[in-house]
């Protein structure tokens, strides 16, 4: 779809076939999504598939009515297909509310009323009112005219309704971006038509482009089952920017009125005060909802105290069940069929291990998928809400509260089941331990006790035969009529010959040497280990045998290897960890010492690991893991033997792997291993969150250089450092020369240390200009240092040091408090120029002040007496996309004050439309290699051009970096770029050179060539 709509606006005389071609594509993907993903509800996505399929419908006929028959009526069959979309859409939208729901939220449906309500007001003045007062149009053509905006409206507001009600994930996002295409791209073509400027393949075709491509690509995504599967609600807070939107929306009508009066006399009058009736019901209808959710939250409350009231009343298990039911009655609408169940759990996914303090998760899994006895129970109910029996005390009770009705009754009874499985479980503990008491004070418990003492013991004649069994013994050997079974026949095939053994020291040399634990076998199949003491009472009347006393250690020694596996083996790869790695290097070295062996260490990290972490969660990054550690262990056994005996890999830590090479004929064949473990990165990795790209840097180091295990690993260390500075997805191997390497960068460090400390930085400002006339607009901030020693040092060299080291805090504080004030002291000697200052920060600027990044900001542009605008602050994109709420509410704080915020090199990282539109930006920097080949690349220059538009659209300012030519000026110009900077307009300069150049333009002298020293 991507190829075809580029093709569409690069080939105008096949727009007719392409256009076709990009709306059929979309029916086909969203076909195709339903058919792979099945979702629950399939009716909204086929209406959604008819809705676009009756859109490029009405295009083909509209295209063939005017490009092929040259026919321009209005209205024509077209129309119809083109309203008919609409109605598909809402319907659609409509149904996966009503089935697909997280939550039934009235706010959400007052919210996108109003929401609608003040956008419907714009609708009418500026597109529905022109048609309504064009007395050339008859009824119909009005008719039809007026239909086409307040169709978008309908779909507006059923929109907005389903992005309030429904969880967000990927395809409603999706679908939510391609809507807010058509609806842009409609606005758009009205405003043209009114204008009477419309043509095919202008950027309003954008619009429809994005509708088609992005609901295809929804109903493909797996995300889009999850709209109409059954969902367990938490309850969230108000949102800021949401009550920001129904903010904007109140103000509307207010300001229509005030520009109409302004504008001499008020037009829509009517209009406007039916808007804003519609606006104040809204808001008193919130108001209403507000204390309605008090009431009864209220109510709720009362009943659950009552409940736990009853509760601590009851005095058995079917008490607890009754007044829980009870309460579920009470707290549901009145009449509302269901079904209460307290049974065991058998939810889907529960294994009967131990959930943790919380007893697992509530879920709501559906009915036909719980055990069939439960199941039957239940009744016909399609979804079931599961609310585990917290554990008390650790122990998992493996129960849970199982309430059946219709979906929507349980998303409203949640919380309130889930409060209640939690008191029914402390209920249940209380009477347990009421019975475990009552128990314990009866004389026959203690009788019982000891019969049932959890030692097996057995008594032994003189021909080795059992006399007498423990009743404890029914528990381990399956029964307790052992009698008369030879002793040793009791055990299991492998613990025969130590128990004769055993048995004849004891009559002849009477000393027990007890041996390894012994073996029997249950009744039910399951191998048992036992500890066992054999004692000689042949002398004691009362037994007149031999006492053989057996204790279950099965599970003693299932821990002990547990805890041995812990303390020598990584818990998610299940790889040896670094202490058994390195004891394992060691042998290897002292054998290859006495042998003439080469070993070699490889030491391999993952290159980009916190992207995979950042971008797809922590879940992908420990399934990427374990795919690496298989990998790994798959390339050295592949090479075995190949160029020496492959040993030990080991996760050492983090994303940071090692492989042992024990018996290398040369530092060669070690060097071969390491390609051919690179070379196994180069498939990329199946995880169960989506196909993954991953590479590595890989260390090697061998005893060529090394004299014991430690050298070899830091060596290593060394040479992997050495391989991500030379770009990862390579391999390197130690050399002396890199420890001089990285104690120079640790020199570099402490010189850079002592140089933010005496201030020994310059700052020089390359000025922003209107590419047109060369007017300048701003300065960009650069720091540069000057070394005493090594003259100046690039920016390149210590920027990424003071990153690694936290010294870019210190820095990147010095640079803005210098950069406002300089640009402070030019408003004072221009009053009449509006120049700005653009800093870059860093990741760690936002985390390295206690009383927050945008305070301190604030208080240095405030001290300056700078108007915040005049402050631009340039970030990476990797740094807006990070899921940081520290960030975030920095950003928000600045942006609120009027800092602006930019995209700084815009194209390099993790460009894309989508999160254009939701980061707090205003303006896009673009990267001076964008630049460098548009005069000479066709492809080049059409991707800045679409930037640029993009730009336009998005209402986001485009500073083009790097320009260095008269021609990439000239284009630049006629691509809508207004501001660049670039050494054809002037190198970095002194803050005297900048100052100098404003005089002169300020002046209007002819500015000479300045630079910077």
């Amino acid at each position: 779809m991507a190829v075809l709509v580029a093709a569409n606006f690069a080939l105008p005389a096949l727009h007719l076939i392409l256009w076709s071609a990009i709306g059929l594509t979309s029916v086909a993907a969203i076909l195709t999504g339903v058919h792979l993903h099945k979702p629950r509800r399939r009716a909204p996505w086929f209406l959604l598939a008819g809705a676009v399929a009756s859109f490029i419908t009405g295009d083909l006929i509209a295209d063939v009515l005017t490009l092929v028959l040259d026919r321009r009526g209005f209205p024509s069959v077209a129309d119809a297909f083109y309203l008919a979309v609409y109605l598909l859409i809402a319907a659609a939208m409509v149904g996966l509310i009503r089935m697909g729901v997280a939550r039934r939220d009235p706010n959400g449906l007052y919210d996108a009323v109003t929401v609608t309500a003040g956008l419907g007001l714009l609708s009418y003045i500026f597109l529905i009112r022109p048609y309504v007062e064009d007395p050339a149009l008859s009824v119909l053509e009005k008719g039809i005219s007026i239909a086409y905006p307040l169709a978008d409206i309908l779909v507006l507001a059923v929109g907005a309704r389903l992005i309030t009600a429904v969880r967000r994930g990927s395809a409603l996002l999706l679908l939510a971006a391609g809507g807010i295409g058509l609806l842009s791209a409609d606005v758009g073509y009205g405003l043209k038509q009114l204008n009477g400027v419309w043509e095919t393949g202008g950027p309003v075709d954008l619009g429809w482009a994005t509708f088609y491509v992005l609901w295809g690509f929804a109903a493909l995504h797996p995300s889009m089952r999850e709209l109409t599967e059954p969902k367990v609600h938490r309850a969230g807070e108000e949102h800021f920017g949401r009550l920001i939107v129904l903010g904007l929306s109140l103000f509307i009508a207010p300001c229509v009125l005030y520009f109409e009066m302004r504008g001499g006399e008020v037009h829509d009058a009517t209009v406007i005060a039916g808007s804003s009736v519609l606006l104040s019901g809204m808001v008193l209808l919130r108001l209403g909802r507000a204390i309605n959710v008090q009431r009864r939250a209220a109510q709720r409350e009362r009943r659950l105290r009552r409940a736990g009231a009853a509760l601590l009343m009851a005095t058995d298990e079917p008490g607890v069940t009754a007044t829980v039911r009870t309460a579920i009655a009470e707290l549901l609408p009145l009449g509302r069929p269901h079904r209460v169940v307290l049974a065991p759990r058998s939810d889907p996914g529960y294994t009967g291990e131990p959930a943790g303090a919380t007893g697992g998760a509530v879920s709501m899994p559906y009915t036909r998928k719980l055990d069939a006895s439960l199941a039957e129970e239940l009744g016909d109910f399609e979804v079931t809400l599961c609310c585990p029996l917290a554990p008390v005390e650790g122990r998992e009770s493996g129960r849970a509260l199982y309430v059946a009705a219709d979906e929507v009754t349980l998303v409203g009874v949640q919380e309130a089941a889930q409060i209640l499985a939690t008191q029914a479980a402390l209920a249940l503990e209380r009477i347990a331990l009421g019975e475990e008491i009552g128990r314990r004070n009866s004389e026959a418990y203690f009788r019982t006790l000891v019969l049932n003492t959890a030692d097996v013991i057995l008594i032994v004649g003189d021909h080795d035969q059992i006399r007498y069994a423990s009743p404890s013994a029914r528990a381990l050997f399956g029964s307790d009529e052992l009698d008369g079974t030879p002793l040793p026949m009791a055990f299991a095939k492998e613990s025969v010959v130590e128990v004769d053994r055993r048995l004849h020291e004891l009559r002849t040399r009477g000393v027990d040497r007890p041996g390894e634990d012994l073996r029997v076998v249950g009744a039910d199949g399951r191998p048992a280990l036992v500890e066992a003491t054999f004692r000689d009472l042949r002398g004691e009347p009362t037994v007149g045998g031999v006492v053989v006393t057996l204790r279950d250690v099965t599970e003693r020694s299932r821990l002990q290897a547990e805890l041995y596996q812990r303390a020598t083996f990584d818990a998610l790869t299940g790889l040896p960890n670094r202490e058994v790695f390195l004891g394992r290097v060691q042998e290897a070295v002292s054998s290859g010492a006495e042998s003439g062996a080469t070993v070699g260490v490889l030491i391999m990290e993952v290159d980009d690991f916190k992207v995979v972490n950042d971008t797809l969660g922590h879940g992908a990054g420990d399934a990427l893991l374990v795919a690496v550690g298989n990998r790994l262990t798959e390339a050295l056994r592949a090479v075995d033997g190949s160029y020496g005996a492959a040993g030990t890999v080991a996760r050492l830590g983090g994303d940071e792997f090692a492989a042992l090479v024990r018996r290398a004929g040369s530092a060669a064949d070690v060097e071969r291993v390491a390609e051919k473990v690179l070379a196994s990165f180069a498939t990329p990795f199946e995880l169960p969150h989506g196909e993954v790209t991953a590479t590595a840097s890989i260390g090697v180091a061998t005893t060529a250089e090394a004299a014991d295990a430690q050298d070899l690993l830091r060596h290593a260390d060394l040479a992997v450092y050495v391989a991500k500075d030379a770009g990862k997805d390579r391999w390197r191997r130690y050399e002396s020369s890199l420890h001089s390497a990285v104690v120079e960068r640790h020199k570099l460090r402490a010189d850079l240390d002592r140089a933010i400390a005496d201030g020994a930085f310059l700052l020089h400002f390359q000025p922003i200009v209107a590419i047109g006339d060369a007017r300048t607009h701003g300065f960009e901030a650069l720091v540069r240092w000057n070394h005493p020693t090594r003259g100046m040092v690039p920016p390149a060299e210590f920027i990424s040091v003071a990153e690694e080291s936290g010294l870019i805090v210190p820095l990147g504080a010095w640079v803005l408090r210098n950069a406002v004030e300089a640009a402070a002291q030019w408003r004072l000697l221009h009053p009449g120029e509006d120049v700005y200052v653009s800093v870059n920060v860093s990741a760690r600027q936002f985390r390295g002040r206690e009383q927050g990044f945008a305070r301190w900001v604030l208080d240095e542009i405030d001290r300056m007496g700078l108007p915040p605008a005049s402050l631009l602050l340039e970030m990476t994109e990797s740094l807006l996309l990070h899921d940081d709420g520290e960030v975030a509410a920095e950003l928000a704080a600045l942006r609120e004050a009027g800092v602006r915020i930019a995209i700084d090199d815009f194209g390099t990282g993790f460009s894309s439309l989508s999160y254009l539109r939701r980061l707090p930006v205003d303006v896009l920097k673009l990267d001076k290699s964008f630049i460098d080949t548009i005069a000479s690349s066709a492809e080049q220059h059409a991707v800045v051009d679409m930037i640029v538009q993009l730009a336009v659209i998005l209402q986001l300012q485009v500073v083009a970096e790097g320009i260095e030519t008269a021609a990439e000026r000239d284009l630049l110009v006629t691509m809508g770029c207004h501001l660049g900077q670039g050494y054809l307009f002037s190198r970095p300069l002194s803050y005297g050179d900048a100052s100098q150049w404003l005089l002169e333009e300020a002046s209007g002298l002819q500015r000479g060539s300045r630079t910077a020293a």
